[in-house]
């Protein structure tokens, strides 16, 4: 099964003519556009994904500015109820076939009700978003997301009890990142999902590209194309700001040089990462396609 590659574009706040061109000039098919739907010109997006020979595989929600499904404000949880179906609606317009959804604001780490109210909440939230996905024909796909960046969902077995309380086609998201830090194995995680694997995340085991980690991506292809996953995979890494002497990463500015909103600028000071200037993106997102590429050639090469 050929590869198709996809990569989000919130790790650089930039305007979307540039990521689309970069991720064309370096072989990508697709995009997972950031859950923005108040940013974009739909119309102009359609017309740079067909210039630029990409789709739009989908979108993600961030959870920022207090975007929340299990909020204890009853008014904060019907906001995050239309924030989620307007990224629905985003998704169809630009031809997508999934969303990614995280259920909490990223970065809260405490609850703020018991067990059974948030989860209630959520399943209750995430139905009403549900039957707008089935409404538009978007996929929804729980993510589990690391402990230290949410409570409430961080690993496979918990996405699918959500979204098997949800209902519908609501599937799973897993992210090789996240994985590393709540799995037994990233490999009996895929697998227990199966058929309910909606959409993976690429980076690795420390969140840089593919490649500059400990992961084996050669085994990982193997595994998810013995699982029969049609979907894309979405290259999602976040490069770190280095600040001491011996760094190679130092012209990576703070967070407030990003120009972005205030709720993104926090969310990538959250993820450890600041303004990226363009030669290191370009490098990394270069680095990710050929990374990937050559670990499905040597598939194939010892399959041969």
């Amino acid at each position: 099964m050929a590869m198709k590659l996809a990569m989000h574009n919130w790790m650089r706040p930039e305007p979307i003519e540039l990521t689309l061109t970069r991720l064309a000039r370096f072989g990508y098919q697709g995009i997972e556009i950031s859950g923005e739907p108040a940013q974009y010109d739909t119309g102009m997006v359609r017309d740079l994904l067909d210039r630029n020979a990409l789709k739009c595989w989908g979108s993600v929600t961030l959870m920022v500015n207090g975007r929340d499904l299990i909020n204890e404000d009853k008014y904060v949880r019907i906001g995050g109820i239309h924030y989620v179906k307007d990224c629905l609606s985003l998704a169809a317009t630009l031809g997508g076939e999934i969303l990614t959804v995280i259920p909490s604001t990223v970065g809260k780490t405490a609850p703020m009700s018991t067990p059974e109210n948030e989860w209630n909440w959520a399943v209750e939230g995430l139905k009403e978003c549900q039957e707008h996905a089935e409404k538009v024909g978007v996929r929804m796909a729980i993510e589990p997301l690391n402990r230290f960046e949410t409570y409430f969902i961080n690993r496979h077995d918990q996405a699918l009890e959500l979204a098997d309380a949800v209902g519908g086609n609501c599937g799973v998201c897993l992210d090789f990142f996240h994985m590393n830090i709540e799995e037994e194995s990233w490999e009996k995680a895929l697998k227990a999902t199966g058929e309910r694997l909606v959409d993976v995340h690429i980076a690795d085991n420390n969140r840089m590209p593919p490649g500059q980690g400990a992961m084996d991506w050669v085994h990982a292809i193997e595994v998810l194309n013995g699982m029969g996953y049609g979907g894309y995979l979405t290259v999602e890494f976040v490069v770190p700001v280095d600040r001491t002497p011996s760094s190679t990463r130092k012209e990576i500015g703070d967070a407030t040089e990003a120009e972005a909103s205030e709720g993104l600028i926090k969310f990538l000071r959250d993820h450890g990462t600041g303004a990226v200037p363009e030669h290191y993106y370009d490098r990394y997102v270069q680095e990710s396609a050929d990374y990937l590429r050559n670990s499905e050639k040597q598939l194939e090469a010892a399959r041969a």
